[in-house]
C-alpha cells in the first residue's frame, strides 16, 4: 500500500502542482485497482492529493492570490476523463467563439461535445455539462482547427459571414490552425466552405 501510494506521489511530483488530474487508470501498472483506490484515498486524507470529481485527482497549486488552494485546471480535467474511458472531448461552439474573441458570451455552465454518452458532471465544484456530437462535428476533435469549425456551427450561417469574423480568424489563428483548415476545408459544412477558404487565403482585414 505504502510503496503503492509513494510511487503515485512520485509520479504526480514529476509534473508542476495544478498541470496533470490523474484517475485511477493512470496507475494499475502499479498494483491492483483495491491497491491503487486505496492509495488515491490515503493521499486525500493526508491532502498530498485532492479529489475533484468522481474518480478525478490533482496534486493543486497554491494560489498565493487567494490563499488557498488554486481552482483545478479543467482542461486537465477533461484530458483525464478522456483518457479514462477512451472517449473524444471538445468544448462546445459557444466556448470555443469565446475563446477565439467572437463573442463575450459566457455558457452559465462549463459546456463540451462528446462523441460519449450524454452527461452532466461536477467537476471541483463546478457543473459541467457533456452533449454527444454529431459524428461530423466529433471528427475533428483534437485537431488544431476545430475550436473554428465549431465557433463557425454555433454562429450559423448568417452570423458566419459577418466580415469582422473572418478579420478576427485572419488576425487570431496562427498558421498551424490555418494549415489545418485548409488541408480539411471539406470536412467544414457546405455554407462554411466560402467562410474557410476566405479566413486561410489573402491578406488580414482590418478590423
Amino acid at each position: 500500500m505504502a510503496s503503492v501510494a509513494n510511487e503515485i506521489t512520485q509520479q504526480m511530483a514529476e509534473r508542476a502542482p495544478g498541470t496533470w488530474v490523474c484517475t485511477p487508470r493512470d496507475f494499475l501498472g502499479l498494483g491492483s485497482r483495491d491497491a491503487v483506490d486505496q492509495a488515491l484515498s490515503r493521499l486525500v486524507k493526508a491532502g498530498t492529493l485532492r479529489r475533484i470529481g468522481q474518480g478525478l485527482y490533482d496534486m493543486p497549486r497554491f494560489s498565493i492570490r487567494l490563499n488557498r488552494p488554486a481552482p483545478a485546471d479543467m482542461d486537465a480535467a477533461i484530458a483525464a476523463l478522456a483518457r479514462r474511458d477512451g472517449v473524444r472531448i471538445m468544448p462546445d461552439g459557444l466556448v470555443a467563439a469565446n475563446r477565439l474573441g467572437l463573442t463575450n458570451a459566457v455558457p452559465a455552465k462549463m459546456s463540451y461535445l462528446t462523441d460519449g454518452a450524454s452527461r452532466t458532471l461536477k467537476i471541483d465544484g463546478r457543473t459541467v455539462r457533456f452533449r454527444h456530437g454529431r459524428p461530423r462535428i466529433m471528427q475533428w476533435a483534437g485537431r488544431p482547427a476545430a475550436p473554428v469549425v465549431q465557433a463557425l456551427e454555433w454562429l450559423g450561417p448568417d452570423a458566419a459571414t459577418d466580415a469582422q469574423v473572418v478579420a478576427t480568424l485572419r488576425r487570431r489563428l496562427p498558421d498551424e490552425v490555418k494549415h489545418d483548415l485548409s488541408e480539411h476545408i471539406n470536412d467544414v459544412p457546405g455554407w462554411a466552405m466560402p467562410l474557410a477558404r476566405s479566413i486561410v487565403s489573402g491578406p488580414a482585414i482590418a478590423a
